[in-house]
């Protein structure tokens, strides 16, 4: 989770830029900052669901 948040806050000024170039690097941060929260959300909910099931499913095969 910290390395989620330092990464993010890391390019929140880069997405808030208004400066020469800043349509550009936008266009960089945003797809990042999407990508570390989707990541950060299916490591902690979507993963530990799917290996739950995975081992239940397993456990009945026996």
């Amino acid at each position: 989770m910290m390395t989620v948040m330092a990464a993010a806050m890391g390019l929140m000024p880069i997405m808030w830029s208004m400066g020469t170039g800043a349509d550009v690097m936008k266009r960089i941060a945003a797809p990042m900052v999407g990508g570390l929260f989707t990541s950060f959300i299916m490591e902690l909910l979507v993963y530990p669901a799917i290996y739950l099931l995975w081992k239940r499913r397993e456990a009945f095969r026996m």
